[in-house]
């Protein structure tokens, strides 16, 4: 499938798609899409799932089929580089939500909100709107809801008609999620953003802007919420894999059984 012509190119990292983009052209992409009106997965792609996808083809597939895949996270810029290909910039869940927040108010974008706890996406879609006066929220939902209940959330969704649904159910179910029941609901565009809904809520702080421009937000985190290290241990793993694939060692899938437990926010 031939991508915008925003997407000027894409790297290879362990085997996984990476989309040349920076956040301008993200954007960019993204209005092309709603425009369009054909249902398109946006997926913020970061170092942990890269290094699942290895173990689990289903993953793979999804990520290869997505209409956009960002660099999202230090570890994949790095890696992106260091294979020899131009990515300079990242674009996180976080930041892109913002961003397409800020131009769903200037479009006339409907935009829905689903994840996180009860209360928070209503809470974010508040401070987003005074933020972003002329923002049209037409729906919330929080991610707490039993698969019984799937079929009225869906038809809540399509009722609801967004051009543009982020989606805070964590990594990688959100991705999963998204990919089965996109084209039922109908949405034009669909973005897997983690945690960030409790951050636009108020309900988790970012690090500070210095230690972004650092790459060291993932420090920062961790010292918040210390029961993420077993996550950070993929890390040294991730590495050695890119070096491996950079001296043209091969870089096979590692078998897997079924898609990976996703569910936790990013």
């Amino acid at each position: 499938m031939q991508g915008p012509e925003q997407i000027a190119g894409r790297a290879n990292v362990l085997g996984c798609r990476v989309d040349l983009v920076d956040m301008a052209q993200s954007l960019r992409v993204v209005s092309e899409f709603i425009m369009k009106g054909q249902p398109r997965q946006v997926i913020t792609l970061n170092a942990e799932i890269i290094y699942a996808a290895r173990r689990h083809a289903e993953l793979r597939q999804v990520i290869e089929g997505a209409g956009l895949v960002t660099p999202d996270g230090a570890g994949v810029v790095w890696a992106a580089r260091f294979l020899g290909y131009p990515v300079w910039e990242r674009v996180t869940g976080i930041d892109l939500a913002g961003a397409l927040a800020a131009e769903a108010a200037v479009q006339g974008w409907r935009v829905f909100l689903l994840g996180a706890r009860p209360g928070v996406a209503a809470q974010a879609a508040d401070n987003l709107v005074a933020q972003y006066p002329g923002l049209r929220v037409v729906g919330t939902q929080h991610g707490y809801f039993q698969e019984e209940e799937m079929e009225r959330l869906l038809a809540e969704i399509k009722d609801s008609r967004p051009d543009l649904l982020l989606v805070g159910l964590g990594a990688p179910y959100q991705e999963f999620w998204i990919h089965r029941y996109q084209r039922e609901l109908e949405v034009p565009v669909a973005v897997g953003v983690g945690g960030s809904l409790d951050v636009l809520a108020g309900r988790v702080r970012r690090a500070p802007g210095w230690l972004i421009r650092l790459n060291l937000e993932w420090l920062y985190r961790l010292v918040l919420e210390p029961r993420r290290w077993r996550r950070q241990l993929v890390l040294p793993c991730f590495v050695w894999q890119v070096i491996r694939q950079k001296l043209g060692g091969t870089v096979e899938p590692m078998a897997g059984n079924g898609p990976p437990a996703g569910g936790e926010e990013e």
